[in-house]
């Protein structure tokens, strides 16, 4: 006849099956699944962070674009080199000083490139009426991949 007190505690059998783990070759056949990922999935991570800054880049520079056209429209001329882009959002007091300036200005405030760095502009541009663009990474003129210059002349 049992007692209840052999009843109630498990064999040494059952103890066992419910302390059971991850083997050893089962973590290694996960850690080498994960390694093998992640050098598929790295590089193509890796890049995407200059990607993302030339999209930015492009984004800001059609707004700035837009906003120098809409000033040309009431003010019958861009912006010169000298007011820069500053003219965008507050009034000039340089000449030619604009008579029909946007009491909110054309932009809210004026964007930096991905880098920190101020948009730079020209009018008349070299490749166009006006050009707007950023140095780059490397804020140098010229350069390559990230060190590029984006202007609006790159823009599609």
């Amino acid at each position: 006849m049992l007692t209840s007190q052999e009843n109630i505690t498990p064999s040494v059998s059952e103890a066992g099956r419910k302390d059971a783990g991850f083997s050893l070759l089962e973590l290694m056949v996960v850690v080498v699944i994960l390694s093998i990922l992640a050098l598929v999935i790295a590089p193509r991570i890796i890049d995407r962070p200059d990607q993302a800054r030339v999209a930015r880049v492009q984004s800001d520079l059609a707004v700035i674009q837009s906003a120098v056209k809409l000033y040309r429209l009431d003010n019958f001329r861009y912006p010169t080199t000298e007011q820069g882009l500053r003219a965008l959002v507050s009034r000039p007091s340089s000449e030619p000083v604009p008579r029909n300036w946007a009491e909110n200005g054309y932009i809210d405030r004026m964007p930096v490139d991905p880098w920190g760095n101020e948009y730079q502009y020209l009018s008349p541009g070299v490749h166009g009426e006006f050009d707007v663009f950023t140095l780059g990474a490397d804020g140098v003129t010229g350069g390559s991949g990230a060190d590029a210059d984006l202007g609006t002349w790159t823009l599609e």
